[in-house]
């Protein structure tokens, strides 16, 4: 049996970097630019994790057709504008063929044939398609096998059907408008285009799991412009932030990133209010731990109800029992969701994963976050009970050794083997190059469990425990003492990456300790030895901060943890860096990676290479990056906040700004920030700065307390 859970690395590589994709909630669809798909590696249309298509191909009297161009209609749906090849003893093609596609519970494809000859075109368009079913881990991690022989094909006259000879019933279906004909391998038109005129057909592609068609949200007679993903798409554009800054660059990285973000939106049939966003396209369209959390607190000046929604939805699947298969554990907060593991007994269930380390405090941190920017008193009164079921799961399983700190090591040998964000194999080494094994205590999740701590006795407060309050208080005040006394190396000025199964230093310097920062676990006086190392010539690249030191023995600038630049990483530094007053290497960061972006059309993808910036003028990217991928497209959202200062706590009526922006970026406007019911717009010029919009009652601070996670003096 595969090792289900146990993926660790990137995806695999395309063999073209022409590729189109487009994301609506659990499907998505990665094509080339003639929006033909197989034409490269990890092409497919793709729904709750199983790959209805492989193939897809719309050829004319036999000839493939030529990409023009591309036009993104939004995250769910682009324009493929091609043509034929020319006839032999033609200069040009005289048919345009357009393709408008839409994703969303499969497929829909609007087909237009110009014809921009004087005569009538007698043309024969064949669609070809195939299917393998294959899950979304067989597809990443290319372990493809001929499973033809259980795939039914039947027909009628309006519709092609494909159906996996097993117990979950999944098919696909492939019909068309037109006047097609249905044969075994596709659809087949015989078309006459008058002159100077067009032809349109449509095709729809739909799933079907155990039989039940799911339904598309682009309905018959009805505009594509107001279906559910359009309209929603507007509105989320609408209610995004909008920046205005003297380098462009920066207006419009907000602008992709938020746009970026509107296709991985989840929806949930039984909650439709809900707003909870999937990791990221196009091999991680599900619900993450981890990813979703972090994602959530950096959208929160865009949008808390993403935070409200996360929340709730992993508190329903918080752990009730000990699983090892699963490692579920009571109070566990999830790592993923997946529609069924490589095993045939349980393929096409929804199952869930719980082997990450961080998910848990990092969802306690995040309801107390939530509650200083607004969350009413019956929401938090609906997340306590799991704030304090996972702030247990931290004291009993997190520290299975009582050592105090919380570390990691796999129940099942499907499970993945490191638990934290840096989660491949050998994402976590000594300075040597030899890679630790479990059980490790991450420097980062002590961080997370520190800040997690504060934010459970902030609630508990709220509730009137002011005895539970006390105690995390203590817990907390206890684990910064003894972080710093066991993870500090000083003879190297920085900390540990984790503490091996000995108890021993995994001494390689990594970017991990900057998460530190952000939590406020560093102490005051060796904060500045921190910063030094993290922007040393070592670390950061010109373009950001690397996972791991130039200087360390598994070093590899073009590995997916042991040397690359991942910019939510880098976002969260630059919040560490401004929490302890270290302004100018803050913004050195966010200039950075502003620099970065501008290299991928303004977007920040998943990770891109570290290599120097002196080495490669342009970043490099790494070939298998997701994109859109949420934390990173979150992270210029979390920069934003950093440069304005912006912290929020509602309960205390307050809102606090300090705004440190660079000379290059003033003036700058960041209007529409989200605050409770007020919209929030800030202004910053070499004269000073200025607030609008907040309601009466309301108090704005100039940064005199810390930012960043935690303004309690229990440390």
């Amino acid at each position: 049996m595969t090792e289900g859970w146990a993926f660790t690395g990137g995806p695999p590589a395309s063999n073209s970097i022409a590729t189109v994709s487009l994301v609506e909630g659990r499907c998505f669809c990665v094509s080339g630019p003639s929006g033909d798909i197989g034409t490269a590696g990890g092409h497919g249309l793709v729904v709750r994790d199983t790959r209805f298509l492989d193939h897809l191909e719309l050829r004319v009297d036999g000839e493939p057709l030529e990409a023009l161009t591309v036009e993104q209609i939004g995250p769910h749906a682009a324009t493929f504008v091609t043509r034929p090849r020319p006839r032999p003893g033609l200069a040009d093609s005289t048919l345009l063929v357009v393709r408008r596609r839409y994703v969303g519970n499969g497929m829909v494809e609007d087909v237009t044939l110009e014809n921009l000859s004087g005569r009538d075109a007698d043309v024969i368009l064949t669609l070809t398609a195939t299917t393998d079913f294959a899950g979304l881990f067989d597809v990443k991690e290319g372990r493809l096998d001929d499973r033809k022989d259980t795939i039914e094909v039947t027909m009628d006259e309006t519709t092609l059907r494909r159906r996996v000879a097993r117990a979950d019933s999944r098919a696909v279906e492939l019909s068309a408008t037109g006047g097609c004909h249905v044969f075994t391998h596709g659809l087949v038109w015989h078309l006459s285009v008058p002159a100077r005129a067009t032809t349109e057909f449509t095709v729809r592609v739909v799933p079907l799991f155990r039989d039940v068609p799911l339904p598309s949200p682009y309905r018959t007679g009805v505009s594509r412009r107001e279906s559910h993903p359009a309209k929603e798409h507007r509105r989320w554009r609408e209610r995004s932030p909008v920046v205005s800054s003297a380098d462009a660059r920066l207006n419009k990285l907000v602008r992709t990133c938020t746009d970026d973000l509107a296709g991985l939106r989840i929806s949930d049939p039984h909650h439709p209010k809900r707003i909870v966003l999937a990791a990221g396209a196009p091999w991680f369209m599900t619900l993450f731990g981890r990813d979703s959390l972090l994602t959530a607190w950096m959208l929160l000046p865009l949008d808390a109800r993403v935070a409200r929604g996360t929340l709730e939805t992993l508190a329903e699947t918080q752990g009730r029992v000990v699983d090892p298969r699963t490692e579920e554990e009571p109070g566990r907060i999830l790592h993923e969701i997946r529609s069924g593991l490589p095993d045939e007994e349980r393929e096409g269930e929804e199952t869930v994963y719980y082997g990450t380390v961080d998910a848990t405090p990092l969802f306690v941190m995040l309801a107390g976050e939530l509650h200083r920017w607004g969350a009413s008193k019956s929401e938090t009164a609906s997340l306590v009970p799991h704030v304090k079921r996972a702030l247990s799961w931290i004291e009993r399983y997190g520290d299975a050794d009582g050592d105090g700190f919380v570390e990691y090591e796999r129940t099942t040998d499907r499970g993945l083997v490191n638990q934290g964000w840096k989660d491949s194999f050998d994402g976590i080494t000594y300075d040597s190059g030899d890679v630790a094994t479990p059980p490790l205590a991450l420097a980062e999740v002590q961080g997370y469990v520190y800040a997690a701590q504060l934010a459970g006795a902030r609630l508990a407060r709220a509730s009137h425990d002011e005895e539970r309050a006390g105690q995390l208080e203590e817990q907390a005040a206890t684990l910064k003492r003894r972080f710093n006394e066991q993870f500090w190396l000083d003879d190297r000025g920085y900390y540990a990456m984790a503490l091996d199964a000995d108890k021993k230093p995994v001494d390689a310097l990594a970017s991990n300790m900057g998460h530190c920062l952000w939590t406020g676990i560093v102490d005051e006086e060796r904060a500045l030895q921190v910063v030094e190392a993290l922007m040393s010539p070592e670390m950061f690249t010109g373009f950001g901060i690397r996972t791991l030191s130039s200087a360390a023995g598994a070093y590899n600038p073009m590995s997916y943890h042991n040397g690359s630049v991942w910019p939510h990483d880098n976002a969260i530094i630059a919040a560490g860096l401004r929490r302890y007053g270290f302004v100018a290497e803050a913004n050195r960061v966010i200039l950075g990676l502003l620099d970065a972006a501008a290299g991928f059309e303004h977007h920040l993808p998943e990770l891109f290479c570290g290599f120097d910036r002196a080495e490669f003028a342009q970043p490099v990217p790494y070939p298998t990056s997701c994109s859109p991928q949420a934390w990173a497209a979150a992270s210029p959202l979390l920069l934003v906040r950093s440069l304005c200062g912006l912290e929020v706590d509602l309960p205390e009526g307050y809102v606090q700004f300090d705004p440190e922006v660079p000379e290059e970026l003033l003036p700058l406007s960041v209007a529409q920030l989200h605050v409770g019911r007020d919209l929030l717009e800030v202004s910053v010029d070499t004269s000073g700065w200025q607030v609008s919009g907040l309601t009466d009652g309301l108090r704005v601070e100039r940064g005199s307390r810390r930012s960043g996670v935690s303004h309690s003096d229990a440390e």
